[in-house]
């Protein structure tokens, strides 16, 4: 948990946030946005099928500097975390993505859609967001910077 002594600037945006923001924002939303930022927050708990575990891992990612965006549309679905500048999406998925065939090979499908676009999709199950958070931010994050090196190399 955040600390609410500290006045970071905003997790979504960078910009420099006020005590009183600070602290309003940590107790309200558990994480550091500035007003602007605070209300698109509440427009995706409102107006998008974000989970609760795709909302933590992507601030999970934002703490480590990963410019990811939460709900992000590519013109067939909605990417639950998506990282544009390393061609990457980021899938977190309920046990019914596993047992549910129609579920798997719909999931199958979307892959292959972004794959054809150049984007790898990441798949997370939820267990993975709930148990272990920050292991899982921490290996994503490696696995980006892999990515972007190899990238490079090319």
């Amino acid at each position: 948990m955040m600390n609410y002594e500290s006045y970071p600037d905003c997790i979504e945006c960078d910009n420099e946030i006020h005590q009183t923001v600070s602290y309003y924002s940590l107790k309200s939303f558990g994480h550091p946005l500035c007003r602007n930022c605070q209300e698109w927050f509440k427009e995706i708990l409102i107006f998008t099928t974000a989970t609760d575990y795709a909302i933590e891992l992507y601030f999970a990612l934002k703490r480590r500097g990963v410019p990811a965006t939460l709900e992000k549309c590519d013109g067939f679905k909605t990417i639950d975390i998506a990282v544009p500048e390393a061609k990457v999406n980021i899938e977190v998925d309920g046990g019914h993505h596993n047992y549910n065939a129609k579920q798997a090979l719909s999931d199958l499908q979307r892959i292959l859609h972004s794959h054809k676009k150049g984007y790898s999709t990441l798949h997370i199950p939820n267990s993975l967001a709930k148990y272990n958070l920050e292991d899982a931010a921490d290996l994503i994050t490696e696995y980006l910077n892999v990515s972007n090196a190899k990238k490079r190399r090319r």
